[in-house]
């Protein structure tokens, strides 16, 4: 199993951001991970990852435990938090060699790699550029690009492309889209065709807790066949109305 969470919790004082969350992501899926804000989202995904500790539960990536042997789960992860963390006086192809130091990469294998995922993200033109230059488009096919660096088996996106324009958008999605060829995708993104383009099944979140777990396909069918967006509007107000009453 490329990720494995089991009964996760994480509370803030009296809040529980992720409560008793269990799911499992198996190694070539390309998984949507979708919830409204604040619904827990991006605090599972920093568990899994290894920068956030879990109050109670598990979380294993590539059948490792994370809070046991982080550095050994960083990896097998590339991981694009939703604010992609950057050296903006940096220039591309520097930060991303500098990148290659931090993963061990070295001399010519280091050189070798930051060109290979330049040009895989679409990078070549503005590689010369210092990153605070870019559009946000660009920096986020550098963000895409240092979470490819190291190939990894596992991809962790968060909300990777918040922000930009429609046309940045579908060149995100391909890129994200071919890197799911080959590896495991857990994808946050609030936005529905991207996910009916890329993933093969959903998970929601509300409020902490796990309401749907199941290919689109299927969910669709045991909602008498309506869209995504309409589907994931019914499961997170219905959970919201009843936590109210």
């Amino acid at each position: 199993m490329s990720i494995e969470v089991k009964n996760l919790t994480k509370t803030y004082g009296e809040q529980n951001a992720v409560d008793n969350v269990s799911f499992s992501v198996q190694k070539g899926e390309v998984v949507g991970f979708l919830g409204p804000n604040g619904a827990g989202k991006s605090t599972t995904m920093k568990i899994i990852t290894g920068y956030l500790p879990a109050t109670e539960g598990e979380a294993m990536v590539c059948d490792i435990k994370v809070d046991a042997e982080s550095i050994a789960t960083h990896k097998k992860i590339g991981y694009l938090p939703e604010t992609n963390p950057m050296y903006f006086d940096m220039y591309v192809r520097e930060y991303l060699q500098f990148c290659a130091g931090v993963h061990g990469l070295k001399g010519k294998q280091a050189k070798v790699r930051v060109e290979e995922v330049i040009e895989m993200t679409g990078l070549t033109p503005e590689s010369k550029k210092i990153i605070s230059s870019l559009s946000k488009g660009y920096k986020q096919r550098v963000g895409l690009a240092q979470a490819l660096l190291h190939d990894p088996e596992v991809l962790i996106l968060d909300e990777p492309t918040s922000g930009l324009d429609p046309n940045q958008i579908v060149e995100i999605r391909n890129l994200i889209s071919k890197a799911g060829e080959e590896k495991t995708v857990l994808l946050s993104t609030h936005i529905m065709q991207e996910v009916e383009a890329m993933c093969d099944r959903v998970i929601i979140i509300n409020k902490g807790k796990i309401v749907a777990n199941d290919k689109i396909a299927d969910l669709q069918e045991k909602h008498s066949n309506k869209n995504l967006e309409e589907i994931f509007r019914a499961l997170t107000q219905t959970q919201t109305e009843a936590a109210v009453e």
